[in-house]
């Protein structure tokens, strides 16, 4: 894939709903993606990374018990992304269990480090740095199971 210093050029039709398919090393789940307006160059740009396979074969570095699962760093230590941040797009979400987001350092928003809460979260609303772009919508059982060093096998992007 090639290395971009800005976000990805669009690659959504803002007109349909998406969801991710990910396989893992330990079984499968699906990320029913927000509509793109709510959250568009998130959005674009998780099916952009999707497509172009950038987090086949990566892990997950982090898992913190009742909190989250993240992965999406090629470094595999929660440093790493594409050279480029996303804006903020943070948008009205509770948090709840089951919510994916990218995460966000000092920094700003990673281009590619995603999080999945493991449990209700809404202190994550009241500092707005986090960009919500989807729900588990099947798999969370997959998603409980998830330690680090797992990996990420493959994503398939369905438009609907």
């Amino acid at each position: 894939m090639e290395q971009r210093t800005t976000p990805p050029p669009t690659v959504i039709d803002s007109t349909k709903k998406y969801a991710i398919t990910v396989h893992t090393s330990r079984g499968d789940f699906v990320i029913g993606l927000v509509e793109p307006k709510v959250a568009p160059q998130t959005v674009n740009n998780f099916v952009y990374l999707a497509q172009n396979h950038f987090y086949d074969g990566l892990t997950f570095h982090r898992v913190v018990a009742g909190f989250v699962v993240q992965g999406g760093d090629p470094l595999g230590n929660g440093t790493g992304g594409p050279a480029y941040k996303l804006p903020n797009e943070s948008n009205p979400s509770n948090w709840s269990r089951g919510t994916a987001g990218m995460a966000s350092s000092a920094a700003g928003v990673s281009g590619s480090q995603f999080f999945i809460t493991l449990g209700d979260a809404p202190f994550l609303a009241s500092n707005g740095v986090y960009n919500h772009f989807g729900e588990i919508t099947s798999g969370m059982d997959v998603v409980d199971k998830i330690q680090v060093g797992d990996t990420i096998r493959s994503l398939d992007v369905n438009a609907s």
